[in-house]
């Protein structure tokens, strides 16, 4: 139902995003989608390039008023560090200084970036090429792009949040199920790594320090959650309508993620099934629902009611401050690998892109359920089907 493509490399003029599909009537406030933008940019554990950009989106079309049209919406963001590569970055050769380029060519690949596979795939001689784009720069317009799927499932009276759980080998504590997720929320948006418990947040602080004394870079995991969708999201009458596998397509998406899970996942691989699934209950004025929530919300692809819960691991990101070893592609020799200015853990802004692009899967499978063209059919649908479901 709903297509986004974005454009744009790291070191580019803009970053663009063309939103299709996105339905009539929903406000958009500028601000909101600037606020995110700054999450992304301000956590703990980033770099030098954060200290030169101030991410703003600027709505270029499918918006009059602040209210959605109905019509493609153009989204972009400009590169403040565009000023300092025009010659070597241009799309215009007249403007390229060729010393300039050849002094920012990359032929050393970093292992564990795209830098050689992507180089082989294109037949680049120069993997800056590659690199521009498979930059987590782009991540910017994604999270642009993703809140206004926020903002229609604020509207339906959904909520998104996320907290990291763990960076390096500092983890947060595990919650139990009768855990309150306006605490949880609220505590890891006070903390400069996400975390909802101060003492790991110090923990993982202090690893993501000593990681940048030793050039190095960090990994973990974070939570994404989503409150107050109701059963019935999704569909698990063909493999790619599943709602688990949108989702972890879209996460996995995410430079630097390497796994995702829905509710236990991975943790629960060596539970027998009497100790991992979710008992039902009924109980008038409530109807259905579960003690636990093992499911993380999900079941056979469909919601089932329970909060949303999926969970990413993040890898360190491939650029070292003392590379690994590599080959230079034009000489073959063994070499250090390139390095380009970069951070030193990603976890707590991949974090705030995973809210975004669930956000995005969660909207696109809500206007897929409840159809309409414009946001009041689509609340009307909701309205409708909440009263179904509370009358059996």
């Amino acid at each position: 139902m709903l297509r986004l493509l974005t454009a744009g490399e790291s070191h580019g003029p803009v970053l663009t995003a063309i939103v299709e599909g996105f339905p009539a009537g929903v406000v958009v406030d500028k601000e909101a989608i600037d606020a995110q933008l700054r999450r992304r940019q301000s956590t703990y554990g980033r770099g030098g390039r954060m200290k030169i950009e101030r991410d703003c989106v600027e709505i270029l079309s499918g918006v009059r008023k602040g209210i959605t049209l109905g019509s493609p919406i153009t989204l972009q963001i400009r590169n403040r560090d565009w000023e300092n590569w025009i010659e070597v970055m241009s799309p215009d050769p007249e403007q390229i200084v060729e010393e300039k380029e050849t002094a920012k060519a990359v032929t050393r690949p970093r292992p564990g970036h795209a830098d050689l596979a992507g180089g082989m795939k294109y037949r680049q001689q120069d993997l800056r090429n590659v690199l521009e784009r498979a930059s987590a720069r782009e991540t910017a317009v994604r999270v642009a792009a993703g809140t206004l799927g926020r903002l229609l499932l604020d509207s339906l009276g959904c909520w998104i949040f996320s907290h990291v759980v763990q960076i390096g080998s500092a983890a947060a504590p595990a919650y139990g199920p009768d855990v309150d997720y306006t605490d949880l929320a609220e505590a890891a948006a006070r903390s400069p790594v996400g975390c909802a418990d101060g003492r790991a947040a110090a923990a993982m602080m202090a690893e993501i320090d000593a990681a940048r004394e030793r050039e190095d870079t960090l990994g973990g995991v974070f939570e994404v959650v989503c409150i107050g969708l109701p059963p019935g999201i999704g569909s698990y009458v063909h493999w790619d309508r599943r709602l688990d596998a949108r989702l972890a397509a879209a996460v996995m998406g995410i430079p630097s993620v390497k796994g995702v899970e829905i509710g236990l996942g991975f943790r629960g691989a060596g539970i027998e099934g009497s100790g991992y699934h979710d008992p039902i209950y009924y109980a008038d004025g409530r109807g259905f629902f579960r003690k636990t929530n093992n499911a993380g919300g999900l079941e056979g692809g469909v919601t089932n009611g329970e909060p949303l819960v999926l969970r990413a691991a993040v890898k360190p990101i491939p650029t070292l401050g003392k590379p690994l070893a590599s080959v230079d592609i034009g000489t073959k020799r063994e070499t250090a690998a390139a390095v380009e200015r970069s951070d030193v853990c990603i976890v707590p802004a991949a974090a705030v892109v995973a809210e975004a692009m669930v956000a995005w899967v969660l909207a696109d499978a809500v206007i897929e359920k409840f159809g309409g063209d414009t946001l009041e059919e689509i609340r009307r649908g909701w309205k409708e089907y909440l009263a179904y479901l509370e009358s059996i």
